[in-house]
Order: C-alpha cells, then structure tokens, then sequence
C-alpha cells in the first residue's frame, strides 16, 4: 500500500515507518518538524506540513495516491498536558480531525491510530483488557480518548476502517541500531537513565515513592518499539472500510521504576545515581496491559520481554548517539510528539 505517516519523523513512527518499507509498503511521512528529527526520514519521502493544514494534507493524499494513514502525529507528555490542556486538544484531537476531513476529501479510508493506555486512567484491576472502563485521569488520555470516540462516529458514519492502538509504554531501539529515542527535554524513563551513564545528566529523579506498588514507584508495561512497529503493520494490513477495531499493545507484564533502573545499571554498568522528587501530575500507579485480543485479531504478540534486553538496545543506539540526532541549523527538531 501506498502509506502516509503524520508524525513519522518521531520516535515510535519512525520505526515503524522504516517497518512498513522493509515489508513492501510505500511510505511517506508528513511532519511539521516541531518535536524530532529530519534525519530519520529517507530522502524525498518527507514532506513538511502540520494536521492543522486540511487543504495540504488532501493535497498530498491525492498526489500520492495514498491508501492508508498510520497517525502519530500526536504530543504525548502527560505533565505537559496537565500544564498546557490547549495544546493537546488542539493539536491531538482538532488535528486529528483535520486529517480525518482530509481523508474523506481524498476518498481514503483507512487509519492506523497511535493510542494510548492513559485512556483508562486508573483502572480499579490489572491487567488492563479493552473492555476496561475509560476514564482517564489527565488531558493527553482525554485528548486520546476523544479521537477514539470520533473514529467509531465516522466510521459508522462515512465507512473509515480504523484501528485505535492503545500501547502501554514504548522504549528500545530499533533492531539495527539506527533508530532510537531522543527529546528534549527528555522526560521518558530509560533514555533519562541512560543520559545519567553517559554523563549528561549528574543523577536520575524518580517521580515519587509513596505509590501503593511493592517498592512504593510507578507499575508501567514496557513494550519495545519493534514489536509495536509489527503490530500497526499487521493492524494496517487487516483493515477493512466501515470496520474498527480497539486493541491493547503490552506484554502483560510490569515492572516498577526501581526495577527499570536496575536493569539500565546492569547492561550499562553505571551506578546511575537517582534521587526521589515530587510525583509527577496525572500518573497512576500502575498500568499493566492483557494484550490477549491483539494475539487473536492480529497473530501478534511481543517478542521483547526481557527488561534488559529491552534496556540493552535502548544502550546500544544512546552509547552510539551520545548526544542525540544532529539538529538542523534551524534548531527544527522534526516531527509532532508521538504518543504512548
């Protein structure tokens, strides 16, 4: 298929991006180089644009003959959403729905969604299962939480075929060693440790410790980004107009910050040192996925499931990118925030 991924020079959709090019599919990406890195994006395959730009998106949808869009295009801070609820309505849903509009202009009808698990909130059991009251507790997940409800709409309204992956949270690198995790400011877990080994940062702040998880810290499910990569292939193979599916990407299984750490100190050998701050606004306590609907609608399941594995690949690409991508002299760090 011919494929268009807003938010496709960020994290998660590059990887996936360069996933979609390794089984065949035609992939541009569509960015408005607010939040990542031009460098990720093959050569004649970007262009430069935001959700917000209807008339440009249907522009490039038609030129391209696209058949499907794989959206990431979304900012995905939890504490920045808490601060600034604006700019994650705005951007997150009125931009989706741009994109929405612009794609029944084309006459494409097909999307892959970037979701998250901050749509349930806190949820009163774990593991998480789809059918799991939505109630998120911060604006990102209702931001989230509202597109899903806009793609059921349009779906049975104008015939979209979609697919709302709500991920729990992505961290590695990409196989190969190519691709890997880099914001400024940094607020993700295992790359902020990992700034810690490489002496970028002097110690690492862990958000609270009084949570009512065994060691006091945050329960998150870590799933690699290359097993998130296959399962939007895979979804995006599967779709079909007028049908909509809702899936849960995780491994089923958590592990607390604490535990994190230690992994990033065994594969890096560092002490990493890290000192206990405030909690941040809008975290609950745990989220763990029951990733079992994903393994029966898509013969998916995760492949990385090793904590230092998982950690070792994330060393791998930092040990090799200790400053990050080179940013352009413009100071653009392309691509919208993907999500998680």
């Amino acid at each position: 298929m011919n494929v268009l991924v807003p938010g496709g020079a960020g994290y998660i959709g590059s990887v996936a991006a360069a996933h979609l090019r390794r089984h065949g599919h035609e992939v541009w990406v569509y960015d408005d180089l607010s939040r990542g890195h031009p460098a990720v994006v093959p050569e004649g395959r970007l262009v430069r644009g935001g959700l917000a730009e209807r008339e440009r998106l249907e522009d490039v949808l038609r030129q391209q003959r696209i058949d499907a869009v794989m959206h990431f295009a979304a900012y995905a801070l939890v504490g920045e959403s808490v601060a600034d609820p604006a700019l994650y309505y705005r951007n997150n849903l009125v931009g989706t729905l741009s994109l929405l509009d612009a794609m029944r202009a084309a006459d494409v009808h097909r999307l892959v969604f970037s979701s998250t698990c901050a749509t349930y909130g806190e949820p009163p059991e774990m593991p998480i299962g789809e059918d799991t009251p939505q109630r998120p507790v911060n604006p990102y997940g209702f931001s989230k939480l509202a597109v899903e409800r806009a793609l059921t709409d349009y779906s049975r309204a104008y015939g979209l075929g979609f697919a709302s992956l709500r991920y729990f949270n992505a961290c590695g690198a990409s196989q190969d060693g190519r691709l890997g995790e880099d914001h400024e400011p940094e607020t993700h877990l295992i790359p902020a440790a990992l700034r810690v080994a490489l002496g970028r940062s002097d110690h690492l702040t862990l958000h609270g410790d009084d949570y009512p998880t065994p060691d006091g810290t945050c329960i998150r499910d870590y799933i690699h980004v290359e097993d998130l990569a296959e399962a939007h292939r895979l979804a995006l193979e599967r779709l079909r107009p007028g049908e909509g599916l809702c899936l849960n990407l995780g491994t089923g299984r958590g592990f607390s910050v604490r535990e994190v750490v230690e992994a990033c100190r065994r594969v890096t050998g560092h002490p990493i040192p890290a000192r206990v701050g405030p909690r941040r606004p809008g975290d609950p306590p745990a989220l763990v996925a029951d990733p079992s609907r994903a393994r029966q609608a898509l013969g998916w399941q995760a492949r990385w499931t090793d904590l230092d594995r998982i950690a070792a690949s994330a060393w791998r690409w930092h040990a090799a990118h200790p400053s990050g991508y080179a940013r352009d002299s413009s100071g653009d760090q392309a691509a919208a925030a993907e999500s998680r």
